[in-house]
C-alpha cells in the first residue's frame, strides 16, 4: 500500500458577493472563495467585514449543483437565478442560530472557481485525498507511534 501523500493544495479566489439586506437591497461585500485538497469535500466563502473575516464552510457539491438547480438541506441552500441587473448568479442561503443571510455570487465566478477545484481534486475522487491517519489522530487525541 502506497502511503505517500501529496502536499495539500490550496486555492483562493477573491470575489465581490452581494448580501441581501432584510429589505431586499443587494449590498456588495468583499469575499473570497477557498478550497484545500486537505478537506476535499468542502469549500469556504470568507466575507471580509470591517473588523475581520467571517468564514462559512459548506460542501463543494452544493455550490456545484446549485449552479444548475436548487440544492441543499440544513443550513445551506444554493440555487441559480438572475440578479437585479439580469446577470446570472448563484444564491447561497446561509442559516445559523445567529441569523440568516442571502448571498449572491456571480455564476461565472463560482463556475470558474469550481473548475479550478476540480483540476486539483476531481469530483468523485475526494476520498483518495483524505488523510485518515491524521483524521483519526485528531479525533482520538493521540500521536502516531
Amino acid at each position: 500500500m502506497d502511503t505517500t501523500r501529496l502536499a495539500a493544495q490550496t486555492l483562493t479566489q477573491p470575489i465581490t458577493a452581494a448580501v441581501r439586506s432584510i429589505d431586499g437591497l443587494a449590498v456588495p461585500v468583499s469575499a473570497e472563495l477557498r478550497y484545500s485538497s486537505s478537506d476535499p469535500y468542502a469549500l469556504t466563502i470568507a466575507f471580509h467585514l470591517g473588523g475581520g473575516t467571517v468564514p462559512w464552510i459548506f460542501a463543494r457539491d452544493l455550490l456545484d449543483g446549485g449552479l444548475a438547480e436548487p440544492t441543499g438541506d440544513g443550513d445551506v441552500h444554493v440555487w441559480p437565478c438572475d440578479n437585479d441587473e439580469g446577470d446570472p448568479v448563484v444564491t447561497v442561503e446561509l442559516c445559523s442560530l445567529d441569523g440568516d443571510a442571502l448571498v449572491e455570487v456571480r455564476a461565472e465566478d463560482a463556475a470558474a472557481f469550481l473548475r479550478r477545484t476540480h483540476s486539483v481534486v476531481a469530483a468523485g475522487a475526494e476520498s483518495a485525498h483524505l488523510d485518515f491517519d491524521a483524521l483519526f489522530t485528531a479525533l482520538l487525541g493521540t500521536e502516531n507511534a
